[in-house]
């Protein structure tokens, strides 16, 4: 078994089944992006490639993993949390090294991410400090003059 789903995510997914067409599947996986390099991706599909993917009926729920993925996920659990600010699922790859503080983007030792997600954060960062470093100069001429 690729992944695990806890009760409490079986239930709020087969709640969640309910609102979709008969034949849904939960697709699990992952995808170039976020600060870490990887983004997890969850959602329902209805098209199955029988050579790219993999399907498996995984605590009541029908899951389908792109093949690719299954190395990366492999020991996931999928849970669903509820707090006084409401309610959502959180995953638990024990092949992450690395994850961002929010939790949605992870590396593993072998996978990194698209460089291009990688060039973008470092865009970002210098974006932010000469923001900063702008906002900076504006308050010291405003305290020298």
């Amino acid at each position: 078994m690729a992944i695990n789903i806890t009760d409490h995510a079986s239930k709020q997914i087969q709640n969640m089944m309910k609102e979709e067409s008969d034949g849904a599947y939960l697709r699990f996986g992952v995808k170039g992006g976020g600060c870490s390099g990887l983004s997890y991706s969850l959602g329902f599909e209805y098209e199955i490639n029988e050579e790219l993917d993999t399907t498996k009926e995984i605590n009541g729920i029908p899951v389908v993993l792109n093949n690719q993925d299954i190395p990366i996920i492999e020991g996931t659990t999928i849970d669903f949390k509820q707090n006084m600010m409401g309610g959502g699922f959180s995953i638990d790859n024990p092949n992450a090294i690395v994850s961002c503080g929010c939790g949605s983007s992870f590396r593993t030792k072998d996978k990194a991410g698209a460089p291009a997600a990688i060039v973008r954060k470092i865009a970002e960062a210098i974006s932010c400090f000469s923001y900063y470093l702008y906002l900076s100069i504006v308050s010291i001429l405003k305290h020298a003059s």
